[in-house]
């Protein structure tokens, strides 16, 4: 779909979007929609209200207006879904020659970044879920190539790059949602591998992945013993972006859990809540969408993406709890659980991040705990940092885009209760309690104390309910975050 920005609308446009907020409504001038538009009069005005998600078609001489209701308080998040819902739901009155005008709205020149929320969702409605049906749904009108998306605005630098960012953030969003939405036997470790090889050759990022001979060689124990009981071998995952042009400011250091199926081993889940667990992988996805997303942007950083990748399966050599495992490290862990085997492969990931490369800045992103799910719900991520200013920055960026975090504290008293009496550290608390904060302890202890580490544990927002569809399926959360973040770094 091609984008372009000018005053003068074309003569191919015949439907056009007129975002109105419920604070604008009385500022509006629909005498100007009515003129502009061919409408015979001005009846409709009465009835529209501006309410969040409200829609009202308005047929005119000259185009099919489209009022779209953006609620009292203009913010990216709701902007972003307003238009996503239209594009979704209410797609019956689009068509693939579009119009959304700054000029007759609440939308304007002024707000590049609600610009770019409006096209991010419009082009988030192309979006299915039914990949493996047999029966092909019906085409988004935006999906034809002739397509046509035109702003109705002055021409300039700033909304060609937010119409750009909009686009670009969505294409990549829904390559990560279609990984984390996949079955698990369509989405093997050597998937995710194949995803991260496609992704460098498009856009020139170096790419490795580490079969199991080299995990092996590497000596990688804690993604080996999760993967014991597997039939698939794992893979290791590196993405390094590097920009083009002029040395990198920063060299920033992301690692995924990528469990690409989580039956909990031999500690085994309980069955209702299993067919979800395909999602476990969705801190992978977000990692190697966000490397892709900055070397698209071309982000003046280096970016390291890690990802280590197997399933957690049930089978004659499955690892035990009990046993006594080695690590990346050198460390040595007890395991008390084999459920909690996310952090046993995020602690090589983290290991091997710092000593390979020595970031910056280190953030890893899991589904890590129901424990941080029961905190928070499933509105916000858990935050784990002892950096005051990494926290903020965080918060920060998590606030601009609607993808909320919330910190959590990371005392040293936590550590006490992953204390083992036969190894290093062991994999799970004593208690039934804080298991969101002493997961982070665990992590931290790989990170060799590093200054700038943070962990952000998306249980209950990387796979949720939604408008999109009839079961919890992927919200891509974590990829605005992470861009957003870099976008802000000094």
């Amino acid at each position: 779909m091609n984008i372009g920005i000018s005053k003068n609308l074309p003569s191919t446009i015949k439907t056009i979007v007129i975002p109105i907020s419920e604070t604008d409504l009385k500022t509006i001038d629909f005498q100007k929609i009515a003129q502009d538009f061919g409408l015979n009069d001005l009846f409709f005005k009465d009835d529209f209200k501006g309410e969040l998600g409200e829609v009202q078609v308005i047929y005119g001489s000259t185009a099919k207006v489209i009022l779209l209701g953006l609620g009292k308080k203009m913010v990216f998040a709701k902007i972003l879904k307003v238009f996503r819902i239209l594009s979704k739901k209410q797609v019956k009155f689009l068509s693939p020659k579009l119009g959304l005008s700054l000029v007759h709205g609440s939308l304007n020149e002024t707000e590049p970044k609600l610009l770019e929320a409006a096209i991010n969702g419009l082009f988030l409605g192309i979006y299915k879920i039914g990949r493996f049906k047999t029966k092909e749904a019906e085409a988004h009108p935006f999906s034809n190539e002739e397509a046509q998306l035109h702003i109705l605005a002055d021409d300039n630098p700033t909304l060609q790059q937010a119409s750009h960012n909009g686009k670009a953030f969505a294409t990549t969003q829904m390559k990560i949602m279609d990984l984390v939405n996949a079955p698990s036997n369509k989405k093997l470790p050597v998937d995710l591998g194949n995803w991260a090889r496609n992704s460098g050759e498009e856009w020139d990022i170096p790419v490795e992945v580490w079969d199991k001979q080299k995990i092996e060689e590497e000596g990688m124990g804690g993604l080996l013993a999760v993967n014991q009981g597997s039939y698939h071998p794992p893979t290791f995952i590196i993405m390094d972006y590097q920009p083009k042009s002029g040395e990198a400011k920063k060299t920033i250091g992301l690692v995924g859990k990528g469990v690409t199926f989580d039956t909990g081993g031999l500690s085994l889940k309980p069955s209702a809540g299993m067919p979800l667990m395909k999602s476990d992988m969705g801190g992978a996805a977000a990692v190697l969408g966000a490397v892709e997303m900055a070397a698209k942007l071309q982000l003046p950083y280096r970016v390291v993406g890690v990802v280590p990748s197997t399933d957690n399966s049930v089978g004659s050599n499955s690892f035990k709890p009990s046993d006594v495992i080695n690590s990346y490290s050198g460390k040595t862990i007890e395991i008390i659980d084999t459920d909690a085997e996310g952090r046993l492969i995020l602690a090589d990931g983290l290991s091997y991040m710092v000593k390979k490369y020595q970031p910056d800045v280190m953030l890893d992103l899991a589904t890590l705990t129901g424990s941080t799910v029961r905190t928070l719900g499933y509105h916000a991520a858990g935050l784990f940092t002892k950096n005051y200013e990494l926290r903020d920055a965080l918060l920060e960026a998590g606030d601009a885009v609607g993808e909320r975090l919330w910190p959590l504290p990371m005392w040293d008293e936590y550590h006490e209760e992953m204390q083992s009496d036969v190894a290093d550290i062991k994999n799970l608390g004593t208690r039934p309690m804080a298991g969101g904060i002493t997961a982070a302890k665990f992590l931290e202890f790989f990170t060799e104390e590093h200054e700038q580490w943070a962990h952000l544990d998306i249980a209950g927002v990387a796979f949720a309910d939604a408008e999109f569809s009839k079961q919890k399926s992927a919200t891509a959360y974590g990829l605005r975050l992470i861009i957003e973040f870099l976008k802000s770094l000094k």
